[in-house]
């Protein structure tokens, strides 16, 4: 065998042989334990904070705004979509108060005019031009639009 075959031959030996060292140091243990993930972050992600919790738990103080929220356009949306995570408001209500988004930029956020969004599926207003002197809440609830 030619020398620069056994060099390139040795060469590639090396290569793979540090790969799979480094393949090995490198690996997490529970790599793999359910799947191609690495197990051990489902532990360590269930012991992050909780900061969204979910509209059921708007429901038992709020349910009369939810009632009316779910008859609406906005039916789908999560009530911490628009006044951020509640989990300290729920901790203590009367200390800790949630956004209450009321700017035309915030709404707009939504429903200024952008050709990728759906027409049919989302109201969309020229935020500039329609009633500018105003905040959309003074005209529009956003519970129930």
């Amino acid at each position: 065998m030619p020398l620069h075959l056994k060099r390139l031959l040795l060469t590639g030996v090396v290569i793979v042989s540090l790969f799979l060292l480094l393949k090995h140091a490198l690996t997490p243990d529970s790599f793999g334990q359910y799947g191609h993930y690495r197990g051990n972050s489902m532990g360590e992600i269930a012991a992050l904070p909780i900061h969204f919790t979910g509209n059921k738990s708007c429901e038992s103080c709020h349910d009369t705004i939810v009632t009316m929220k779910n008859e609406g356009y906005h039916s789908d949306l999560a009530c911490e979509g628009c006044h951020g995570a509640g989990y300290l408001h729920i901790k203590n209500p009367k200390t800790e108060k949630l956004i209450k988004p009321n700017s035309r930029e915030f709404c707009g956020k939504c429903h200024s005019i952008n050709p990728a969004r759906p027409e049919k599926a989302i109201t969309q207003q020229n935020i500039k031009d329609h009633h500018p002197e105003d905040k959309c809440v003074k005209c529009h609830n956003p519970h129930q639009p």
